[in-house]
């Protein structure tokens, strides 16, 4: 039995062409105490060839290092951290592991990063980033954020807020090395109120920064700017993505270094609280420095059909982007979800499944709903190739939808999504497959009578290699991860 808990392997019944193999294999680690309440877990990736996971229990923060067969090799107590420590991320590479973490200090926030090796050692002292102060309400927010280049050399560690008619940023952007290369600070201002969403950092420092205003019950954009940082400036650019007579409903921006271009999908309304009507496609060139093609591209019957009955009448509202992958030809493939949130002032319906997870304690009750994911395949033109639908139907509590919405892979070609198919009484884990044809396969592949199956985290999964995902679960007090080999 005991070999049976560290090693649970089984087959898919039908093979996936598209990855070259017929099967797949899934590895669980041993079970570790844990407990959701005051624990935090996060899937860090490879590195010395062995795979990192972090977890803090107690007071306990720790690095454990598993290898292909999900033995742990090798458990790292990062006694550097804070004793209170307020958030912390990790960025994975061949032979370190950078750590981003928060620490509250007085009435502070201070963001610091570190540098461990390939042992998860401790290199040399953290380096301060920033600080940012609390108020007399002590830490109740997001006060830095983060993001990598896609070659994973620079991260813009920063601090962001939107406040009336001006958007400010500040930060560093820091090397793999933690050597600091450029301190940043800028604003942009505009008539109405603004907004601010996604931040990204290009492969040669330059910072991009979705900003739009909002009108209407619904919130939809009606005016649109990509914010752009360049390398040698200290003052942003603003890039007008013209909305016409149409609203803005929602977007995602992808940088595609190897082209200098940056890329821009999302959906679109024709009144300002109506219907998702369409896709918007924009593509900016840098060269140019100019978008070369922007286009608003109406759902047709064909699509609306193809989205099911289930959502015959507002068949694309609540669809958030999730992914854009670029293609080699200049075509892109959008990935998105349905997800939303309710509140009711009862408990019915009941919490779901994973009722065990999220005790509910309150009159008002959060509901989290994630539904059908839809990927749309694009030329370089923006004329639509084909499209696929994964239907779902996920409910939950007060949870966060933590067991909810979906793990992804991308094999080049192919993609891969994994997730719990759930209600009140059962869950299965379902794998979806959609071909470079737009084709799509679904299996189950975990037997419904195994009762040696814990409970599946597919939204903090990560792809750690070309054809392996690593997917945290949780077993009432205890935790583990999954290896799932393609």
């Amino acid at each position: 039995m005991d070999f049976l808990r560290r090693f649970v392997l089984f087959f898919l019944v039908s093979q996936l062409i598209s990855f070259g193999i017929k099967a797949q294999s899934v590895t669980y680690s041993d079970y570790d105490r844990y407990d959701l309440r005051d624990g935090e877990y996060e899937v860090i990736g490879m590195c010395g060839g062995r795979f990192y996971a972090y977890r803090k229990m107690d007071d306990s923060c720790l690095l454990e290092a598993f290898d292909d067969a999900m033995n742990k090799k090798a458990t790292v107590v990062l006694d550097f951290l804070p004793d209170k420590l307020y958030e912390i991320h990790f960025v994975a590479y061949p032979e370190k592991i950078l750590v981003l973490f928060q620490a509250l200090e007085s009435n502070k926030v201070v963001q610091y990063a570190a540098l461990l090796d390939g042992l998860g050692r401790l290199k040399s002292k953290p380096v301060m980033l920033g600080f940012k102060k609390t108020g007399i309400f002590g830490a109740v927010k997001t006060y830095f954020e983060h993001c990598v280049s896609d070659n994973k050399r620079l991260i813009l560690a920063y601090s962001s807020e939107a406040k009336g008619s001006t958007f400010e940023l500040e930060g560093k952007i820091i090397d793999d090395n933690l050597n600091i290369l450029k301190h940043v600070h800028s604003t942009f201002s505009t008539d109405n109120s603004l907004e601010a969403g996604e931040k990204s950092i290009a492969n040669d420092t330059t910072i991009y920064v979705q900003t739009y205003t909002t009108t209407g019950t619904l919130n939809y954009a009606d005016q649109y700017w990509i914010l752009k940082l360049k390398p040698s400036t200290s003052k942003f650019e603003h890039l007008e993505l013209k909305l016409g007579d149409k609203y803005a409903t929602g977007g995602y921006m992808k940088i595609d270094n190897m082209n200098n271009r940056l890329y821009f999908g999302g959906f679109y309304s024709d009144k300002k609280n109506g219907d998702f009507d369409g896709v918007i496609y924009a593509q900016y060139d840098n060269s140019s420095h100019s978008f070369q093609t922007t286009k608003f591209i109406p759902f047709d019957e064909k699509l609306k059909l193809a989205s099911g009955i289930r959502q015959s009448e507002h068949p694309f509202d609540n669809y958030h982007v999730k992914q854009i992958i670029i293609k080699n030809d200049g075509g892109f493939v959008m990935v998105s979800e349905i997800q939303y949130t309710t509140t009711r002032s009862n408990y019915y319906p009941s919490p779901g499944y994973y009722a065990f997870y999220n005790s509910v304690s309150t009159s008002i009750v959060r509901e989290y709903h994630f539904k059908d994911i839809m990927a749309l395949s694009y030329d370089k033109d923006g004329n639509r190739l084909w499209s696929s639908f994964v239907p779902k139907e996920q409910y939950s509590q007060e949870d966060g939808g933590m067991f909810s919405s979906y793990s992804f892979l991308n094999s080049g070609g192919t993609l891969a999504f994994m997730y719990n198919d759930f209600n009140q009484y059962h869950s299965r884990i379902q794998l979806a497959t959609v071909y470079p044809d737009g084709k799509t396969s679904s299996h189950s592949f975990v037997p419904d009578n195994n009762n040696d199956v814990p409970d599946w985290l597919p939204k903090s999964g990560k792809q750690v290699a070309g054809r392996v995902l690593i997917i945290p679960c949780l077993r009432k007090k205890q935790i583990c991860f999954a290896r799932i080999e393609f």
